[in-house]
């Protein structure tokens, strides 16, 4: 056994991890980073990325289904999915090997391995090789992400009921599927695989798809998932299921049930602590897993942080990121201010796309704001009729002043065309507490859809120009 010490220890690879070990790095500190699979954790290799490119083999899907409409004459489209799958497996690939190059090429030493806290507050490690090293550090991060939840009654067997890791696998398409959860992976899955053919039914416990998200919004979203022939039932739950000889069939909890090929499970994600043995340490887990931390993601053990999916915050990579970067501060300190987890940004993948920031209406309500609500649709931007996605809207939520005019900009929700890529001005305005007044000024250029959200402001404004 060998003993090596360092200025910081982080446990785990995934995107909180290695943001830490980068930044910290970057900081002049000499990290260890461990690692028991491969750099980049679920986000890169079962999750964010390999989910987001079959999205865009989705997409490409419908825009060649479209093409005639744009004077393109060409064959229905036919879908490869193994094809499909192989440049899924490219693009992780490519983006694994920069991500090892670039810890690499910095002061981080990485070791190959489970990793676990002790006691005395270090860190054993279990080598590939049957070998354990013991790691001491000035500071220790604790960052090994997470891991899909089970629903009784519906055992992960990769065939018939799949987590998404077997979706992201999968080299042929079903032929029906029903998808357990309506959030934000499920609607991404059904919505690349209606697209690619596949007859989709979400079933969703909450009275809405995406529960997180602004109801006018998640109203629009089932709306839109209707017309291309999702079904989304909800309020309603899966109570066990009959295997047959191809598929199965779920029961319904109102009495209904559903036979489809593949199942699946997406009721989201746990901490995955269960290999960091923090019951035989003092760092506090709270009765869902999540290891507890103040507001600069201090554990109750001096010395000890934990960030991303370990912590009961938003399980999201570019959180992880901001912790990542709030910890190294904090170990050198930086003054940095803590994490505002009411305005980071969300985003969600499926067709169409779905983005948001800050307060929904409901939430600035029931904080006890006055507010003022601006809605422009899709359908009237030049740059969405060009592209012919004319789905969707920009709602904006801004406090009410005692003059009735609005203020400050509380919530920015938009639904529709690379709603993802438009949130960038809105989450500023949020993040800064700009006044709509001010919001109002800013050119947007013509024609894109991000003048949506100037329309929007606008109106809150009392100056609209197309409204």
């Amino acid at each position: 056994m060998t003993y090596s010490h360092f200025d910081l220890v982080v446990i785990g690879g995934g995107p909180s991890g290695y943001a830490t070990a980068l930044t910290a790095a970057a900081a002049d500190l000499n990290v260890a980073l461990i690692e028991r699979d491969r750099l980049g954790g679920t986000c890169l290799h079962r999750g964010c990325i390999p989910a987001k490119e079959l999205l865009e083999t989705a997409s490409v899907h419908r825009t060649v289904s479209q093409a005639g409409q744009f004077g393109i004459v060409t064959a229905a489209p036919t879908v490869d999915f193994s094809a499909a799958q192989d440049r899924k497996q490219a693009v992780v690939d490519r983006l694994f090997k920069g991500v090892t190059n670039l810890v690499g090429s910095k002061n981080i030493e990485l070791f190959t391995g489970t990793g676990h806290l002790t006691s005395d507050r270090q860190i054993a490690v279990q080598l590939g090789d049957g070998t354990e090293q013991v790691l001491t550090g000035d500071s220790i991060v604790l960052a090994a992400g997470s891991q899909s939840k089970t629903l009784s009654g519906f055992e992960i067997d990769g065939t018939t009921i799949l987590a998404s890791d077997d979706v992201l696998a999968m080299t042929e398409l079903p032929t029906s599927a029903a998808v357990i959860g309506g959030g934000a992976i499920g609607c991404e899955f059904a919505s690349m695989l209606a697209d690619l053919g596949t007859e989709v039914t979400i079933l969703e416990a909450a009275d809405r798809l995406v529960p997180g998200a602004d109801a006018d919004i998640a109203k629009a979203l089932q709306r839109s998932f209707k017309k291309r022939g999702i079904k989304s039932l909800t309020g309603v739950t899966a109570n066990g299921h009959s295997p047959q000889s191809e598929g199965t069939i779920l029961k319904l909890n109102d009495g209904a049930e559903l036979a489809v090929q593949k199942v699946i499970v997406c009721v989201g994600r746990r901490p995955y602590t269960d290999h960091l043995q923090l019951a035989e340490t003092s760092v506090e887990v709270d009765e869902k897993g999540f290891v507890q931390v103040d507001e600069f993601c201090r554990t109750n053990l001096d010395g000890v942080y934990a960030v991303g999916d370990l912590i009961a915050t938003p399980q999201l990579a570019h959180v992880g990121f901001a912790e990542a970067m709030l910890v190294v501060s904090d170990i050198i300190g930086e003054p940095r201010d803590p994490i505002n987890y009411s305005k980071v940004p969300w985003s969600i993948y499926c067709h169409p796309e779905i983005a948001y920031a800050g307060l929904s209406e409901e939430q600035a309500k029931a904080a006890g704001y006055e507010i003022s609500v601006a809605q422009h649709r899709f359908v009237g931007n030049a740059r969405a009729v060009i592209h012919n996605e004319t789905e969707g809207m920009v709602k904006l939520v801004a406090e009410r002043q005692k003059n009735g005019k609005a203020g400050k900009l509380l919530g920015v929700h938009l639904i529709g065309p690379w709603a993802t890529e438009q949130l960038g001005q809105g989450y500023l305005a949020i993040n800064r507490d700009i006044e709509i007044n001010e919001i109002a000024e800013f050119i947007q250029p013509h024609p894109t859809l991000s003048e949506l959200f100037g329309e929007a402001a606008l109106e809150l404004a009392g100056r609209t120009l197309h409204g």
